[in-house]
């Protein structure tokens, strides 16, 4: 048996994403959005924002991975695949975005749906990761969502300076045994960098989105098939413009 975590739950979540700290976002969101339209960089706006509301380090967090400007969300659109339009295909996933944030789902703590429809974490990996009580059921949601899917082949590639990514890289292969889903696991040194090159990438991660030629947004997609769970989701996103 795995250890029993709350994955990315941090007690003072319950203040900042609930009642007045969500409205200081949405707020908060309004302003960062406008500073994006003007050129200003993510961190830039999001801090000079931040400061003005006096956020917290996750308040800034959730605006910097939840908004982007208008013309970067066009241009990752444009890439997203259909997911239904997946059967005989290999694809690719970065393996740490997505299990993490599928463990800190399951684990019922604060998850980010974003302007480009993506969900997000604020865990942070920081080169330490702990295979979880959630882990098993992060990975078999991964696999039965594309074998349901018809993907013929399925490589996830995970960072090799992270701790124990060898001894997942051992618990994804054992796992994926019983499923048609051909499954690869690469256990690499720089994997932004590899799926920069890649067609078909399951992440949510932002600078990968806007780099690789195609990408797919399955976390919503396997959130979905479990509805029989809960979960803590907020939405970053400006408020929509008045018709």
């Amino acid at each position: 048996m795995y250890k029993t975590v709350t994955r990315g739950f941090v007690p003072e979540d319950k203040k900042e994403f609930t009642g007045e700290g969500i409205e200081k976002l949405k707020k908060a969101a309004e302003e960062v959005a406008f500073l994006l339209e003007r050129g200003y960089s993510v961190k830039t706006a999001t801090t000079f924002v931040g400061n003005h509301h006096l956020l917290s380090e996750r308040q800034r967090l959730a605006l910097a991975r939840g908004l982007a400007a208008k013309e970067v969300l066009e241009n990752r659109k444009k890439k997203e695949c259909d997911i239904l339009g997946l059967k005989g295909r290999k694809v690719y996933m970065d393996g740490f975005n997505i299990i993490i944030t599928l463990e800190v789902a399951f684990s019922e703590s604060v998850i980010i749906k974003g302007e480009d429809n993506t969900i997000r974490d604020l865990a942070g990996l920081r080169g330490t990761y702990q295979i979880i009580d959630k882990t098993e059921k992060a990975i078999l949601s991964i696999l039965n969502a594309l074998d349901k899917l018809k993907v013929a082949q399925l490589e996830i590639y995970l960072d090799s300076p992270v701790s124990n990514s060898g001894r997942l890289k051992n618990f994804i292969l054992e796992l994926s045994e019983p499923y048609q889903v051909e499954v690869i696991v690469s256990v690499i040194p720089d994997v932004d960098r590899v799926l920069y090159t890649k067609e078909g990438v399951i992440t949510s991660d932002a600078v990968i989105l806007d780099n690789c030629s195609s990408w797919i947004n399955l976390t919503p997609y396997l959130l979905k098939e479990e509805e029989k769970y809960t979960y803590w989701m907020v939405e970053i996103t400006r408020e929509q413009e008045k018709k």
